[in-house]
């Protein structure tokens, strides 16, 4: 359910524990910048926090400085893969090792504003919304290809997918424990985290914020990435492609049923007469270029299914620093194999 959001609670917080999450990678040049708005801004809220990056296999240097950080950023906990897993993996990584009444889930670059944390778990503290998501202004969406492909995604998902996301959100957002926990409890491995929020069906509620410019680097999300999403979360959350095919596999059937009927019932009118080549060329490549589509697309399906049955974790853990204990792991599936921890 989507509602607009209530006026701010001036209550206390009635959170216990408030924790962030941070996907990085190769985010060496903006930590400084970081830890320096976000840290005043969680201290100002009145509640214990702690903040949990985890390094998505930067190639530079990232994890080196993550680890001088700690000597001056209270309550940095940080957690390194064996490799490169992906954003989403790295945000879901992130929220298993919170213990946070309410979690905070934003990106590295600065784009996320975290002066907007005190709004958001301010209308999660009012007790009505579970999640608070931010909902962005004077976004930056770059090339003309690349916003329509955007708009273009959100529309086939939402009339393929039993669900609906919205556009204008992103990670962004204030998250009730009880949603982290129901959100770790789905063992995907091909993840669309916000459909997976979307789907578990808690309250919701949406806070315009407007986003910023990345401050350092650049993007890691090219083209092919974004095809690559949109392709693995329309088909983990509906079949309606391939119920789409079925159809088109039936209307061309009839169809040459009733053209079949046609030539014997010209034939024995008329007589026959001498097909021509290129007709009977293009009906061959336009049948086989369908066929050919229907089994790559029942294809992505069986990949997914291959991809889900071999049951390997999510990600692997090199390093981490600042836990006391590893959090354990959902009871769905193991999430994370750690093969060294300090701190």
């Amino acid at each position: 359910m989507t509602s607009a959001p209530a006026s701010p609670t001036r209550t206390p917080l009635r959170a216990r524990l408030v924790s962030v999450v941070l996907p990085m990678h190769n985010e060496r040049d903006g930590l400084d910048r970081l830890f320096g708005r976000l840290v005043p801004v969680l201290e100002s809220l009145g509640a214990p926090f702690e903040i949990v990056c985890v390094d998505d296999g930067s190639r530079d240097d990232t994890w080196a400085r993550l680890k001088e950080a700690r000597a001056r950023v209270p309550n940095l906990k940080i957690v390194t893969f064996s490799r490169n897993f992906g954003k989403e993996i790295a945000v879901t990584a992130g929220l298993a090792h919170t213990k946070g009444d309410v979690v905070i889930v934003m990106d590295s670059d600065l784009q996320h504003p975290p002066e907007a944390i005190p709004d958001l778990v301010a209308h999660w503290n009012g007790g009505d919304f579970d999640v608070v998501f931010a909902r962005r202004v004077d976004l930056d969406r770059g090339t003309f290809l690349r916003n329509a492909f955007s708009q273009a995604f959100y529309r086939a998902f939402d009339y393929m997918s039993e669900i609906s996301v919205d556009r204008e959100t992103g990670d962004f957002g204030a998250y009730d424990r009880k949603v982290i926990d129901a959100f770790l409890a789905m063992p995907e491995r091909n993840r669309f985290n916000r459909g997976l929020f979307a789907w578990a069906g808690f309250r919701t509620t949406t806070l315009p914020v407007t986003m910023e410019e990345r401050q350092t680097g650049a993007s890691s999300w090219g083209f092919v990435k974004l095809v690559r999403l949109a392709i693995a979360a329309i088909t983990s959350f509906g079949t309606l492609p391939l119920k789409i095919w079925a159809v088109i596999g039936t209307i061309v059937s009839l169809s040459s049923l009733l053209y079949g009927a046609w030539v014997v019932m010209k034939t024995l009118i008329f007589g026959a007469d001498v097909p021509g080549f290129p007709s009977l060329m293009v009906a061959i490549l336009f049948f086989s270029g369908i066929q050919l589509v229907g089994l790559g697309i029942i294809g992505e399906y069986l990949g997914q299914v291959f991809f889900e049955v071999k049951r390997r974790p999510l990600y692997f853990v090199r390093e981490t620093h600042g836990f006391d204990e590893t959090p354990a792991a959902p009871a769905a599936a193991p999430q994370s194999h750690p093969t060294e921890t300090r701190g």
